[in-house]
């Protein structure tokens, strides 16, 4: 059967895909939702959902996903005209392969009204809820945990608990009607890119719940879960270049395509309340203490794209790969990774520390995976505290060097700064702290000390042990002075050659 190019994917469409293109394996007619995912975006839909995918076609279950926006993008006109199913594609250097998904049942769009979130969150068919909502969502404070009792949409959630707009708030009105109602049992699993994500997640819903009353904590406590978990595949936005890959190659139109790289990894903790999807049964695993893989994916993995991305925009790279190609930056990651990070990780059983840290340098120079810089370094106030400053923290108790550490974290600042009208906008950024930063710099001025004194002042990023050490102080001075200078990449070279001389060979900075 001939695909008309312009012909859309759909269900339609499923019998007539080329035969290279891997379809669901499974009867997706029959199949019933009891998944519900909220923050559907290319991570989602390269990772969680894919999974998915896989435990349908190997022990069909009725585990279909809801898929849940509170946030844009809207979904109705990408995955809802398609019915949910959309290609993902593996990309490694220049090989490229096709598969179809079909584990998302149905979409929903709640970006202006929390109510149809709310009506999917509340189902007695639905017993997992799993979210991709990026580090902001959780609306906590990143130097603590803890709820952000100030945070806007907190505060009005608080005072319209019944018109949520906050993940905390509508998870928190989602389970006070499943309380008021059927009762069943559910499992709230945070997929994000924090440190004991479930033990956050709990927190926050926990803290909102008891502000709420009405026996409603009471009842989290003996029916909801909050497993921590650790989520590994790189999956950058997808581009209209990987569109037209797929209308060119295959023959047919998808507005939902998502890229990843071949390496997945999906570790969650073993505490669930009521049942849960098998993932453990095709690759996912199940261990008691998520911590030790997740220390290790964040500290190295996640450092390093943070790393690469600050240091790669300020040394004018476009994408990680570009960055990784380059042989200082290159050297500069592996020697901050090896020296500095991996003495602070706990031992990861069947995994060695050094290798992991060569694969992910690796897996960040395919030069298929075509992940901007500038969109690894959105929101990295929210990213640094587990990324950087935790490590920082544990070398400081041990009395030992940060000279590498700590120039990322300079790079933060700068990549913040640097946007600033002070500094000219030199480049757009989105991160919730960055009109803060701007206002520091158009306050203080163009003084590295000045600019580090102000920064560091800034509690729910940096705590007050932390930023009151005088050796993180005086290492976040010299490479915060080096990276704003007029050749930031002169400052690694130097830092490359003897990171504790560095500060002795700053390069000049204009006035």
């Amino acid at each position: 059967m001939s695909i008309s190019p312009s012909a859309y994917l759909g269900p339609a469409l499923l019998g007539g895909l080329p035969p290279e293109v891997r379809k669901p394996a499974y009867a997706r007619s029959a199949l019933q939702p009891g998944i519900a995912h909220i923050g559907v975006g290319a991570f989602h839909r390269c990772h969680q959902a894919e999974y998915t995918d896989d435990l349908l076609a190997d022990d069909f279950d009725r585990w279909g996903l809801v898929g849940i926006n509170i946030r844009p993008p809207v979904l109705a006109a990408t995955l809802g005209r398609q019915d949910g199913l959309y290609t993902r594609l593996i990309r490694q250097n220049n090989e490229v392969e096709a598969r179809v998904i079909g584990s998302i049942v149905r979409v929903v769009d709640s970006q202006h009204s929390a109510a149809p979130a709310l009506e999917v969150l509340a189902s007695p068919d639905i017993e997992m809820v799993t979210m991709t909502v990026t580090e902001k969502g959780y609306c906590h404070i990143p130097s603590s945990g803890a709820l952000d009792l100030d945070h806007p949409d907190i505060v009005h959630d608080l005072a319209n608990p019944e018109a949520p707009r906050s993940v905390p708030g509508i998870l928190a009105r989602a389970l006070e009607l499943r309380m008021g109602s059927h009762g069943r049992p559910v499992t709230l699993l945070s997929c994000d890119n924090i440190p004991a994500n479930g033990t956050i997640l709990g927190n926050v819903v926990q803290t909102f719940a008891e502000r709420r009353g009405n026996g409603l904590a009471d009842w989290i406590a003996a029916n909801v879960a909050f497993p921590s978990a650790m989520v590994d595949r790189i999956a950058p936005a997808t581009t209209e270049a990987d569109i037209e890959t797929v209308e060119q190659r295959f023959g047919y139109r998808d507005s939902a395509v998502v890229v990843g790289e071949r390496f997945r990894q999906w570790v969650i903790e073993n505490r669930f309340a009521g049942r849960v999807p098998r993932w453990d049964r095709i690759g996912a695993a199940f261990v008691d203490d998520v911590t030790p893989f997740e220390h290790l994916k964040m500290r190295v993995l996640n450092g390093a794209q943070t790393t690469l991305s600050y240091l790669g925009v300020l040394g004018g790279f476009e994408h990680t790969s570009d960055a990784m190609a380059d042989p200082l930056l290159a050297t500069f990651v592996r020697r901050m990774l090896t020296e500095e990070t991996l003495p602070t990780l706990m031992p990861v059983p069947g995994i060695s520390p050094s290798a992991y840290v060569e694969q992910s340098l690796s897996r960040l120079a395919n030069t298929a995976i075509r992940h901007r810089n500038h969109q690894i370094a959105t929101d990295g106030s929210q990213k640094i505290v587990q990324r950087l400053l935790n490590p920082v923290s544990d070398r400081l108790a041990k009395g030992q060097s940060i000279a590498l550490l700590s120039v990322p974290v300079a790079g933060w600042m700068a990549y913040l700064i640097k946007a600033s009208s002070r500094f000219g906008r030199a480049w757009q950024v989105s991160d919730p702290f960055a009109e803060k930063i701007a206002a520091i710099a158009d306050r203080v001025g163009s003084d590295s000390k000045s600019l580090a004194n102000a920064i560091l002042a800034v509690e729910a990023i940096f705590h007050p042990s932390l930023a009151a050490s005088d050796v993180f102080h005086a290492n976040v001075v010299t490479s915060l002075d080096g990276l704003l200078s007029d050749d930031p990449m002169a400052f690694v070279r130097h830092v490359c050659a003897d990171p504790t001389d560095a500060r002795l060979k700053r390069p000049a900075r204009s006035a």
